[in-house]
């Protein structure tokens, strides 16, 4: 369980790290990623951002986009943020958002089926 500070420091981050990759990374590729949450450690160090794309196409591309621009990303907050320390980024996928798509459909799927047989 994360305490309300956690949650504010994890709000904060996804909302610099958006600011950050719209208007001050050039690479065209991470302005395909979504942020969706931030989990950052209580100590401050590492965090790992969840990011999703709108399509399935340049997951890959955007990963490697991000992960490159990990350190210049940190260094941005270092200046805009006041935190003792500035966490390390790791890029993760967010897979909940096609995990949801697959259970509507599943959902979906069983509801006709149960209107057929009626």
């Amino acid at each position: 369980m994360s305490s309300f500070r956690m949650e504010r420091i994890n709000k904060e981050l996804v909302r610099e790290i958006v600011y950050l990759l719209e208007f001050s990374i050039k690479d065209d590729a991470v302005k395909n990623a979504v942020i969706t949450a931030v989990d950052c450690s209580r100590d401050l160090k590492h965090a790992k951002v969840w990011f999703t794309t709108l399509t399935e196409e340049g997951r890959d591309t955007t990963l490697e986009a991000l992960k490159s621009a990990a350190g210049q990303l940190r260094k941005l907050m270092g200046k805009r943020m006041y935190l003792r320390t500035t966490p390390q980024l790791e890029f993760c996928f967010d897979e909940s958002e096609d995990k949801g798509r697959r259970i509507d459909m599943l959902l979906d799927s069983i509801a006709l089926k149960s209107k057929e047989s009626e």
